[in-house]
């Protein structure tokens, strides 16, 4: 099994946010939880930008997907 190539704080500071644990946790209470059956890309409050790259990551399945995916379920 690989190890997680990014942390959450990567991944915030890849989305153009503030990537400081305080920051993170914030933006999780702020944000959650999502509407049921609302892919994490599709939230209202990313930008274009934003919802492309969580997109293309998860679909390729790339690097950046175990993190995506940690956010996801911290924000259920």
């Amino acid at each position: 099994m690989q190890a997680q190539l990014h942390s959450m704080s990567n991944l915030f500071a890849q989305l153009g946010l503030p990537a400081d644990d305080a920051a993170i946790e914030d933006f999780i209470a702020r944000h959650r939880p999502l509407a049921s059956g609302t892919a994490l890309y599709r939230a209202p409050f990313w930008s274009a930008s934003q919802r492309t790259f969580l997109k293309e990551e998860i679909i390729e399945d790339a690097d950046w997907a175990a993190v995506i995916d940690e956010l996801n379920g911290r924000l259920s």
